[in-house]
C-alpha cells in the first residue's frame, strides 16, 4: 500500500512536470510566433503619409504603426500586412524602373525562404529572419512582386533614393546599395573613381617629336593603365588645337596638331578641360577645331563655346545662360562640371561671341552658374584656371574664389596654371558643407626644365551614395612626373619611376630629389 500511493505521487509530479514544461513550451512558442523575442537593436518605425498612385488621382494613406502596415481611402481599409509579418520600415518608390512606384517593406518573418524556395530546401526554418518584400500597385489592388529570401544581413535603417537605389545601413554603420536588375534586387557597386589630370602644355619639342613619330601616343602610354581604371578620367588641355600645319607654335600664342588629341582619346580620357590663359591663342578657329573634335568622340569639353553653325544659330543653340556647366552620369550619379580661366594673356573675347571661354570675370555670372548645376546634379565640381605661376602655395586670387565656390557648395575644386605642384586641403563652410580644394595639379605633360615643373600630380578622389546622399569620402594626390629624355616626353607615376629613367631624364634628376619634393607636397587639412 505503501509502495502503491508512493509511485501514485512520483507519477503526479512526473504529470505536473510535464504539464509545466508543455505550457511553458506552448507559451513560449506563442511569444516566439508573435515575435517577441526579436532582436533588441531594431528600430521599429511609425510613421504614415499619403500617396497617389500612378493610375489614380486619389490618393491612399499608408500607415505604419506597431509593426503592422496599412493601405486605406477614405477611412476603408484596402491593403494590410498579415499578422506574421512585423514590419520594420516601409517605402514607395519607383524600384524597378517601370515609371510605376512601388511599396517595399522592411520586415522580419519566420522562414529564411519567401514564397518559393530553391528546389533542394524541403521546408521553410523557424527563425525569424530579416526580408525586403515588394508590392506593385496593379489597378486598384496591391500584388506581390518579389518576395525576398532573408538578404543576408542585418539592416537598421535604410533609403530609397532619387538615383533609384536602395540604400541599406547594417548594424556595423556599413553602407551597401541594392538596383533593380533584371528581376529583383542586386547589390551594385555604386562608388565613382574620379582622376584629374594636369596642365598638359605641347611645347614644340614635344610636337615635333610627335609629328616625327606619326601619332603622340607615347605622352600617356605609361600611365594608360590608370586613366583607364578611373570611372571618370579628366585632363586639362592648356594648348589649344589647329588643323593648318603653317599655325603650329609654341609659347607664346601655342597651336597643337590635331594628331595630338587622338592620344587623349586612346589614353582614355572623358573630359577635358579648355578655359585657361592659352584658351584664344588661335582665335576661333582653334576654339572651333577643339571643341569639335572632342565632340565627335564623345569627349566632354569644357569651358570653351564654338560658333554658331548654319544647322545651330545663337538663338536655336543653348548660350551659356542655360547651360553653363556639362553633365556627366556614371552609376546613376550626375556630376555638373564647370570650368572657368582667370583670364585671357589680354586678347579680347569676340564680340560675336562672348561666351567663346568661360571666364572668372563676373562674379555674379559664376555664382549663379553654380546654383543652376546644383539644381541639375548630384556634385558640382568646379575646374578652374587661377592663381601665380611658379608658385608653390595658393595666393590671394586662389583663395578668395575658393571661398566663393565654398559658398555656393561646390563639392570638389580643381586647380591649374601655376605648373608646379600646391596644397590640396578639405574646406568647411559655416554650413557645414566640405569642398575638396587641389589648389594646383602642375604639368602632367610639358618641356619645362625644372625639377619643380616637371613633377605634377592626379587628384584621385571616390564618390559613393550613402544613406545622406552622394558624397566624397576619400581623396588623395598621385605624383606624377614628366620624363624627358632622347626628345620623347612621357608620364610616368612617381610611384612607378625608377633609378635607371631618373638616370636618363635630361634634367639630371635623381629619384631621391623627386620623392623629396613630391612629399613637401601635402594636404594642408585631411
Amino acid at each position: 500500500m505503501h509502495k502503491s500511493t508512493q509511485s501514485a505521487g512520483k507519477s503526479h509530479l512526473i504529470f505536473l512536470l510535464i504539464t509545466a514544461v508543455t505550457l511553458v513550451t506552448a507559451v513560449f512558442l506563442m511569444l516566439w510566433y508573435h515575435g517577441c523575442f526579436l532582436p533588441g537593436w531594431i528600430s521599429w518605425k511609425n510613421s504614415s503619409c499619403e500617396i497617389i498612385p500612378s493610375d489614380s488621382e486619389l490618393s491612399v494613406t499608408i500607415c505604419l504603426q506597431n509593426r503592422h502596415l496599412t493601405i486605406s481611402r477614405d477611412d476603408q481599409m484596402i491593403f494590410e500586412t498579415p499578422d506574421n509579418y512585423k514590419i520594420q520600415d516601409f517605402q514607395w518608390g519607383d524600384i524597378n524602373n517601370d515609371s510605376k512606384p512601388e511599396l517595399l517593406l522592411l520586415c522580419w518573418k519566420i522562414g529564411t525562404y519567401g514564397e518559393h524556395r530553391p528546389f533542394w530546401v524541403e521546408k521553410n526554418d523557424h527563425r525569424w529572419s530579416q526580408h525586403i518584400f515588394i508590392y506593385q500597385w496593379d489597378a486598384g489592388n496591391i500584388t506581390p512582386l518579389w518576395m525576398a529570401s532573408d538578404i543576408g544581413m542585418e539592416v537598421q535603417d535604410w533609403h530609397y533614393d532619387d538615383h533609384g537605389y536602395l540604400i541599406l545601413l547594417d548594424r556595423n554603420e556599413q553602407l551597401s546599395s541594392w538596383a533593380w536588375l533584371s528581376w529583383g534586387l542586386e547589390q551594385v557597386d555604386t562608388e565613382v573613381t574620379f582622376l584629374a589630370a594636369g596642365d598638359v602644355i605641347i611645347h614644340e619639342p614635344i610636337f615635333q617629336y610627335g609629328l616625327s613619330q606619326g601619332n603622340f601616343d607615347f605622352l600617356y602610354e605609361n600611365v594608360a593603365d590608370t586613366i583607364h581604371s578611373a570611372d571618370i578620367a579628366v585632363m586639362n588641355q592648356e594648348t589649344i588645337y589647329t588643323s593648318i600645319p603653317s599655325h603650329y607654335s609654341d609659347f607664346p600664342r601655342f597651336g597643337t596638331p590635331l594628331l595630338a588629341g587622338e592620344a587623349v582619346e586612346a589614353a582614355g580620357f572623358d573630359v577635358v578641360t579648355a578655359a585657361n590663359n592659352h584658351a584664344l591663342d588661335q582665335g576661333m578657329e582653334g576654339i572651333d577645331t577643339t571643341y569639335e573634335f572632342y565632340q565627335d568622340r564623345d569627349i566632354l569639353c569644357l569651358g570653351i563655346e564654338p560658333s554658331p553653325t548654319d544647322h545651330n544659330t545663337i538663338e536655336e543653340s543653348p548660350t551659356r545662360d542655360d547651360t553653363p556647366y556639362q553633365i556627366i552620369r556614371r552609376k546613376r550619379i550626375r556630376f555638373a562640371l564647370l570650368n572657368y580661366t582667370y583670364g585671357l594673356n589680354g586678347l579680347p573675347l569676340p564680340e560675336e561671341q562672348p561666351d567663346a571661354v568661360h571666364t572668372l570675370y563676373d562674379e555674379d555670372r559664376v555664382r549663379a552658374d553654380i546654383r543652376a548645376a546644383k539644381e541639375a546634379a548630384d556634385l558640382v565640381i568646379v575646374f578652374v584656371h587661377w592663381g601665380t605661376e611658379y608658385e608653390t602655395q595658393p595666393d590671394e586670387q586662389e583663395t578668395y574664389w575658393a571661398d566663393v565656390f565654398l559658398q555656393e557648395g561646390v563639392d570638389a575644386v580643381i586647380g591649374t596654371h601655376p605648373h608646379v605642384l600646391q596644397p590640396y586641403e578639405w574646406m568647411t563652410g559655416e554650413d557645414g558643407h566640405r569642398m575638396l580644394v587641389y589648389y594646383s595639379l602642375g604639368n602632367f605633360i610639358s618641356a619645362q626644365d625644372t625639377l619643380e615643373r616637371v613633377v605634377g600630380g592626379m587628384a584621385e578622389f571616390k564618390v559613393e551614395i550613402t544613406i545622406d546622399g552622394c558624397e566624397i569620402t576619400q581623396a588623395q594626390l598621385l605624383p606624377v612626373i614628366t620624363h624627358q629624355s632622347e626628345g620623347r616626353y612621357t608620364a610616368y607615376l612617381l610611384k612607378d619611376y625608377t633609378e635607371e629613367l631618373a638616370a636618363k631624364h635630361r634634367l639630371g634628376v635623381t629619384l631621391e630629389d623627386l620623392l623629396q619634393y613630391a612629399d613637401r607636397i601635402l594636404p594642408v587639412q585631411q
